[in-house]
Formats: C-alpha cells, structure tokens, sequence
C-alpha cells in the first residue's frame, strides 16, 4: 500500500546542566569556581532524500529523539553537544502539526533540509557566577529542556499535469502511453490506489511530468471513497486534464462527471478551480456513430468557458500526440513556481501555558514577572529581531501577563523586569 501520510513524535534533546566545582590544586592560590558549561541538546532536522517516493518507513518507526547535551565538567570543561538526528523524507513532503494541521515545513523545491525543533541550550556553570560579593557560588544553571511534538506528515506529489477523473475513465491508459511510468491497468473501479509520475518526453527534448491521480468519485471533497488520498496529490499540478469516458461505457454522463469533478475540487481547495484545464474525451474509438456526438457536447458546454476538448483513444493513440502538444503549450502559460505550502506553525515559539509564573512589586517599585514560564519563552525568544519581539508583544498580551501588571497597579514609565530584561512599560 502506498504510504502519503504518517504521525510521528519527535523530540529534539535537552540541554546539559550546568556543573558546580571549586579549583582545589595544591599550591593554586585563590581558588574558585570552576564549574564548566552542559552542552547543548541536538537539533531534530528533516532532509530531503531523493532515493525515497513514499512514507512507508514511517510506518514501522514512530518516535524520534535527537541526543540530549552531556552536563559540564571541573575545570572549566564544557559538556559535549548532543547529536543531532536527521530525518530523510521524499520531496514533496509537507510537515504539519498534528493537533492544528498547520504547516511547519513544506521540503519542496530549494528546502532540502530544515531544522524543525531545536536543542535546548546547555546550562551555565557556576564559574559564570562568581561576583566581588557571592565569590564560592554553590550554584549551576539547569539545560534548558528539548522540545517535542506530534507532527502529520503528507507527501503531496511534484507533477506539472494532474490526470483527474472518475475510476475506469482510462488515466492509467494514458499514462502508460505517454510515458515510462507503468500503472497497474484493470477493468474495474479503484485500479489505481495511489499516484503514479510518469515523465513525458515531446519531440526537441521537449516534456513535462504527468501524474496519474486516483479515481475520484462524489463526495471525495469529505473523504469518501479515497477522498483526500486523491485530492492532496492534486494540490501541486499546474494543469488539470479531465478525462472522461465520452462514450460512456459505464452509462455515466461526461458532461456531468467534469461539473462533479470540478465540484469537489473547489469544496476541497477553491485555489485548485484557478488552474488551467483541457479535457481528453477518451475512448472514441468505441463510440458508435448512430449515437449523438458527445465530443460535440463537451465542446459546447466547455470551450466557450475557456476549456479546450481533445477527443483522444488512450487505447489505439489516435488524438494523443494532439492532446500532449496542446499541454505543453498551455504549461508555458503558466507560472512555473512550484507550488509551496507557505509555514503557518513555528515550534520554536511553543510555550506551555500550564507553567507557572508571578508578578510582583519589588521594594525599588520595580514589577518583577519570573517563573518557568518566562523563562522558556524568553530561552526560545530572539527579542533583537522584529519577528521574536511581536511574539513577545502577543505572549504578554495572550497570557494574561499586561493584564496582572495592572492590577498590581502599573502605570506607564514604570519599570518591567524579565529575568536580565527590563523595559518601561507604556500602553
């Protein structure tokens, strides 16, 4: 079985902690804190591997843990870094957080490798603590925790033609032709069960990849029949060639199943009703020649819509070579930038709201706000660029921080300390 989607867990590792020592060589005057720094934990990153088409080995593996960060030494001696675990996928993969569906990454195109969760960093050693008055500090910094998450993987395949229709229609014919892909071929419903790339090659090295996408049937847009299996794989092409059964073997109407067809592609995706669309009326070469013209009515119906319909046999040939030209000349119409799931989740601003914090006034009328809360947010916050300080912004505002400062009875020019951060807070 074809494997486009998987759930897996991922963890990146913890930070080593900090380590507490004293210098206490003979003959070594003034000796003092010596406790070295804890390594840093290892990132999670996924990668791009072209000798993989599908997720099946997700399948027998599920979680994934990168090295945690080895806790500092004596003299002054760092811990060693965790190692960081990389995970290959297919291109095409797109990376979601599971609960929400939003898009972490999308490893398509020029993203060949990205790093999805990062280590936590290595705590500090009591050698970064000495002061004039505190100079035997007895305390380390704790490695800062790895971060971990459900995540959905879905392999959405790179094509530049989509080959769409109901089951039995004849795409598999087709692709068999047209290309060295080689399609399992029946005469019954749900032949195909996943899609298959196939590269068409025109006269003067001339080409473009072809996907044979499964049958889809009413419905599909809430997942009946194979549903979402077909239209994910959809969602990259540039083009869309319907193909119909115009002599309609089956007693289906072409005319009705192109309007069904378009109908859940727009309650899957109204975008994908934007793409190009050419019709191949397949199988002419059974149509009996009493009957009513039906590539007649396709063209009547279509084709004052922009659409254009090439009666094509996927059995003996006839119209394809027609059909294949008439592709290639609509794909140099199109934007040829691939299609890139933009990221809408970002790990790395993950904070746990069931963490504790305060808010209190110290005795110089400074608000001081500590608490593991604050603290991970502002381990994983870069407050120097403009995209971490309007998250800092919305992390006070959404929980609840702004809010308690008033009713501790802030007021504006007063002062705000995080930590080693303070600021003057002003509405």
């Amino acid at each position: 079985m074809f494997a486009d989607r998987a759930k897996i867990f991922i963890k990146s590792g913890k930070g080593g902690d900090g380590h507490v020592s004293f210098r206490r060589e003979l003959y070594v005057p003034c000796g003092g804190p010596d406790g070295g720094d804890g390594g840093d934990g290892g990132d999670i990153i996924f990668e791009v591997d072209d000798g993989l088409n599908t997720l099946s080995d997700f399948r027998q593996v599920r979680k994934y843990a990168a090295q945690d960060g080895e806790q500092g030494g004596k003299k002054r001696c760092h811990g060693k870094n965790g190692g960081d675990l990389i995970v290959k996928v297919p291109e095409g993969t797109v990376i979601k957080e599971f609960e929400s569906g939003k898009v972490i990454a999308d490893m398509s195109g020029e993203n060949r490798r990205e790093v999805i969760l990062k280590g936590g960093r290595g705590g500090q050693g009591n050698m970064h603590y000495a002061t004039p008055t505190m100079q035997a500090p007895k305390y380390a910094q704790p490695g800062q925790s790895g971060q971990e998450l459900w995540v959905q993987l879905e392999l959405k395949v790179i094509a530049d033609v989509g080959l769409v229709g109901f089951p039995n229609v004849g795409k598999s014919t087709l692709l068999s032709r047209v290309s060295n892909a080689r399609p399992k071929i029946a005469n019954y419903h749900f032949t195909t069960l996943n899609p298959h790339l196939g590269v068409v090659d025109i006269d003067g090295g001339k080409g473009f990849v072809m996907a044979d996408i499964p049958g889809l049937i009413e419905g599909a847009s809430e997942g009946i029949g194979l549903g979402h299996d077909f239209l994910r794989h959809i969602e990259r092409t540039r083009v869309l060639v319907h193909v119909v059964d115009a002599a309609s073997t089956e007693g289906r109407d072409p005319l009705e199943d192109i309007r069904a067809i378009n109908k859940e592609l727009e309650a899957y995706n109204p975008d994908l009703m934007k793409r190009p669309q050419i019709i191949a009326a397949n199988k002419t070469d059974v149509i009996y020649a009493e009957d009513e013209d039906p590539v007649a009515k396709l063209k009547a119906e279509f084709e004052p819509k922009g659409i254009k319909v090439y009666p094509i046999s996927a059995v003996s040939g006839q119209g394809v070579k027609e059909l294949l030209y008439a592709v290639y000349d609509l794909l140099q119409t199109v934007d040829s930038t691939p299609v890139i799931f933009e990221k809408e989740f970002d790990p790395s601003m993950m904070i746990d709201e069931t963490l504790p914090y305060t808010v209190e006034r110290n005795e110089e009328g400074i608000y001081v706000v500590e608490g593991p809360r604050i603290e991970k947010m502002l381990g994983y916050t870069n407050l120097e660029s403009e995209k971490g300080f309007l998250f800092f912004q919305k992390f006070l505002k959404g929980n609840g921080i702004l809010e308690e400062l008033e009713k501790a009875g802030i007021e504006e020019g007063d002062t705000v300390r995080m930590y080693g951060l303070e600021f003057d807070y002003y509405k």
